[in-house]
Parts: C-alpha cells; structure tokens; sequence
C-alpha cells in the first residue's frame, strides 16, 4: 500500500456544482454515490468524497483540510461521527460494520473544515489552505476518484516528486475530448512521467490530449504562484495558470500519466456520473471498460 505518512491532504468540495442541477441545489456533488467493495469484497454505496478520504487514510494520510462552500454541510455533518445513530441501527439490528469502520478512520484523523465563501475557482480553493500546511501537501478535488490496486497511482506521483525534486507533479490521462481540461506539453521521462514545458487551461485551439487530472503534489511555491497570477478562464483564479508561472519561473513540474490499470470516476456532469455508476459496477463484478 501507498505510503503517505506526514502528508496532509486538501480534499477541494467548494464549487456550486451547476452542471448537477437540479440535484446538487441542495445536495453537494461530492455526495453523489459511487460503488465500491466492502471487506467481504460485497457491493457498498459512498459518497464519492468518502471513497476518496478512505483511499488516502489508507495511504496514512491523517491530516485533512477541505475547502467547503455555501450548502456543503452535508459533508460536514456526513464526516462528523454519530454514535446514537449506530446504537438505533444496532437496536434494529442491522449491520453498521461499514459505517463504524468509517468513523474509526474520522476519529483517528484531523480533519479542518475552510470556507470559500464565493466559487472563485480551483485555485482559490487550493489557495485558502495555505495556513494549514508547510513543505509538500496532497490536493485531491472532491469529485474525482481512481479506482487504483493499492492506490498504485499515489505511489507513482509521490515517487515522482521526490525522486525528481519537483515543485509541483500533476496526474495526468489521455483523453479523446481535452477542451474541458488543462492539457499540458512536455518531454516524456521513463515510467510515464512527463516534464511539462507547458501548461494551459482549457486551451481553446488544440494543443494536444495529455490532460490534467485534479490530483496533485505541491510545494509552498504553489500559493506564491497563486497570489500573483491574475483571473483566468471564467474570471476564476485557475490552478493552472499558477502551475504555468512556476514553469515560467524555472521550477520543475511534472506529470504523472494515469495507467491503463486505473479507472478514473468523475461526477462533474450528469454524462460523467451515469459513466462512473457504471465503471464502478463494471469493477466490482470484475470487468475492464473494454469489456
């Protein structure tokens, strides 16, 4: 299993979610469900942002910060334990192995709840958790997850950015339709990795199909890239542009590119969500995208 000990991990859960309408008025998108295995390898329901928090705890990650906006206490309400409603389920009896298995984890790790009163951005998100961390930090965005053997991917960004002392390593995937995605340009390393020369969000003439995931590993140079750049794309502060400042300042940055192995379950839009039910159902009953 991936080893993160010492890493705190910004887990992004601030965006309004407008492409989930009517659902997400009132429910955060980072709740939407997604199906993963149970210890007896049965089918399970989570919250996406769940699977996601489990995935890194597992990867001894203890320390958490999410970027919440308006409407999302749901999250918090989900990630606060709730010990009178596992002894009502077990006066019924019913199995709360899932859900007391899930609590141990919360109390056993920090969790730090930051506000982004306005959906200013990914990287405005990224930016208001720069109180809380020092040296290298983990930022996962909260609709996004991979379905990875021994979270193998984490593995991969890490030994990257160590080993090739990197400011900032980004996941990275070939896509057919990048023009939703900053996409980046670079020189191919061994292993899959990238050296980017070149980041852009949202490019809006095709520059190529390596995209960005909203998976990452940064330095504290990422928020001094993040206070001097201006709005970009949607008059938002854009991660990117940050990333591309680095670059410009001569700080290495590379990418990751997601194996074939990996699975990547995105709930952005109601086309993704329908795709990740199915992706997620189509792992747990042991068959590839191919099949």
């Amino acid at each position: 299993m991936t080893d993160l000990s010492g890493f705190k991990a910004v887990i992004t859960a601030g965006g309004i979610g407008t492409r989930l309408l009517p659902f997400s008025k009132e429910i955060p998108k980072e709740m939407s469900p997604i199906l993963t295995k149970n210890s007896g390898d049965r089918p399970v329901v989570k919250p996406i942002v769940q699977a996601i928090f489990e995935q890194l705890f597992d990867s001894n990650v203890r320390d958490f910060i999410t970027i919440v906006g308006r409407g999302k206490r749901a999250i918090e309400d989900h990630f606060t334990p709730d010990g009178a409603f596992v002894e009502y389920l077990k006066a019924k009896g019913k199995d709360v192995h899932e859900l007391t298995c899930f609590y141990d984890k919360l109390e056993s790790s920090n969790i730090i709840y930051v506000t982004q009163p306005e959906p200013l951005g990914f990287g405005d998100a990224v930016l208001r958790a720069r109180s809380y961390v020092k040296g290298h930090f983990l930022v996962h965005a909260g609709d996004t997850y991979i379905i990875s053997e021994n979270a193998e991917y984490l593995e991969r960004l890490h030994s990257a950015h160590t080993s090739l002392h990197a400011e900032a390593t980004i996941l990275l995937q070939e896509v057919k339709n990048p023009q939703h995605y900053g996409v980046v340009l670079g020189k191919e390393l061994p292993g899959g990795v990238v050296e980017i020369e070149k980041a852009v969000e949202k490019p809006e003439k095709h520059i190529g199909n390596t995209a960005i995931m909203p998976i990452y590993i940064f330095e504290e140079s990422i928020f001094e890239a993040l206070k001097k750049v201006p709005k970009g794309k949607g008059n938002e502060l854009q991660l990117t542009d940050a990333i591309q400042l680095l670059i410009s300042e001569g700080k290495k940055v590379v990418g990751v590119t997601l194996s074939k192995r990996d699975v990547r379950l995105d709930i952005g839009t109601p086309e993704t969500l329908m795709e990740a039910l199915v992706l997620s159902s189509n792992h747990l009953i042991g068959r590839s995208d191919a099949d």
